[in-house]
């Protein structure tokens, strides 16, 4: 529900627009003077406000100068009996978005409502999709992945607090963005910050922002990203890496659900979702005192872990696919791709960066061939652990001696399995096994027969 300030010294107008705008379904306040205006501005937040410009004391004129000061972009309408082309012309300079002569009708009124609240969703819909330029969407095709986005799709509908879990480079602002997308904030804000980039000193004021000379350096009012994600999501990525007197502010905001600006003398309103995302252990650090029992209880409601990039690697080809699409159309390049067994090598490695570095890799790759990236070009850029040879077979496995007996195992049957056509009974006969021993092996070595059989 759009929620209006109505800004008039007149009592009768404060009374008829009032009624007006909840009439139409708007949640209206109202105040019979600028500076009332502005202090109810520093404490709420409204959708739009409309303001006489005749008043005593201050006008409505220096009203749009102490919202311009204080770094507020509420759209204004100013409202006067008295007006002039001039005042008109000065109203507009000073950020009115439309100037109504009275009397007013009703039908004016709201027939401005519905233009400036319409424009402005427009622009905070531009100014996201100009955020999600030349970002990469979440592609699957894994069963690991496919339990992930039911669990996503399911949650992204409620209000549930949710904790993004996964290696560094697993998608988890990805993740944030799809909940968000899903959910009915889908058109309001969506705000991330990283916790872990943020110098510790200046923490706060990104979260709940200053006030002017609060602090050197403070030229001017800063709203910060409680108040910047109001009615829709803030992502607050790398949480474990919150240094501690942080949190307990931060459990307040949660729990409270207002901030007070570095500097300020008062609290203003938020309805904020708080989505958060660490690779690190939270228990742990509860354990290890480094982070707040009260505030992990807040935030862990809904844990969404994502796999790593090794336990997915069925999802390595369609990646691959995606980024070379991608990566051709931000540079103007012709569309190029990799040979099967450039991608089978890619799958074989063990991705310790996740989708990060295989973007990072199939970029280099693209940089480095004219056309089909082949096996070759693939092993001048993967680091030699990865055991990348011109024949697209592997180095000797790393690990325990039972890690390299299963690895040799699995490249056993796996060989073995395709010479027989995957039939079980022959395969079986062949390595002297009972069949029934033979599908034991495959499901604990992690052998899926029938993706086996597609990949083939």
């Amino acid at each position: 529900m759009p929620h209006l300030l109505i800004v008039d010294d007149d009592s009768s107008t404060l009374a008829s627009l009032a009624r007006a705008f909840r009439l139409a379904g708007h949640e209206a306040t109202v105040c019979d003077s600028a500076a009332r205006a502005v202090e109810l501005i520093k404490t709420q937040r409204f959708d739009l406000i409309f303001s006489d410009v005749v008043m005593p004391g201050k006008d409505g004129l220096a009203l749009l100068e102490d919202l311009r000061t204080l770094g507020l972009p509420t759209p204004v309408v100013m409202m006067s009996g008295q007006a002039s082309v001039e005042m008109a012309v000065r109203a507009t300079r000073l950020g009115a978005v439309d100037f109504l002569e009275k009397p007013l009708s009703t039908e004016k009124l709201l027939l401005t409502v519905g233009n400036v609240l319409k424009l402005s969703r427009l622009e905070e819909e531009n100014r996201q999709l100009r955020q999600r330029v030349g970002k990469q969407e979440i592609v699957w095709q894994s069963e690991s992945m496919r339990r992930v986005m039911a669990q996503l799709e399911k949650v992204a509908a409620s209000e549930a607090r949710v904790c993004i879990l996964g290696e560094t480079g697993t998608g988890k602002e990805l993740a944030a963005r799809a909940l968000h997308d899903g959910s009915s904030r889908r058109n309001a804000p969506f705000v991330t910050i990283n916790c872990a980039a943020v110098p510790a000193e200046l923490i706060e004021s990104e979260l709940f922002g200053h006030e002017k000379g609060s602090f050197t350096g403070a030229a001017m009012r800063h709203l910060g990203k409680f108040e910047q994600a109001h009615r829709g999501t803030l992502f607050l990525d790398e949480i474990g890496d919150m240094p501690l007197a942080m949190q307990a502010k931060l459990l307040r905001v949660l729990q409270e659900g207002e901030v007070e600006r570095v500097g300020g003398n008062g609290t203003t309103v938020v309805e904020v979702r708080v989505v958060t995302a660490t690779h690190r252990d939270l228990e742990a650090l509860v354990k290890q005192g480094v982070f707040r029992q009260d505030l992990y209880h807040r935030i862990y409601v809904f844990p969404l872990t994502l796999p790593p990039l090794r336990e997915r690697v069925d999802d390595v080809p369609l990646l691959v696919e995606h980024f070379c699409r991608q990566i051709a159309q931000q540079n103007s390049w012709k569309p190029k791709s990799l040979s099967p067994p450039a991608v089978e090598a890619l799958q074989r490695y063990g991705w310790p960066g996740n989708i990060r570095e295989l973007r990072n890799v199939v970029e280099r790759l693209l940089l480095l061939c004219d056309d089909e990236v082949d096996l070759g070009t693939l092993r001048l850029v993967l680091p030699q652990s990865a055991g990348v040879t011109t024949t697209g077979t592997t180095s000797a496995p790393q690990g325990t001696l039972a890690q390299r007996v299963e690895s040799f195992e699995k490249q056993v049957l796996l060989e073995e399995l395709k010479r027989h056509d995957y039939q079980m009974a022959a395969t079986a006969r062949a390595l002297g096994l009972e069949r029934s021993h033979l599908y034991k092996k495959c499901q604990h070595l992690g052998i899926d027969l029938q993706l086996a059989r597609r990949r083939e």
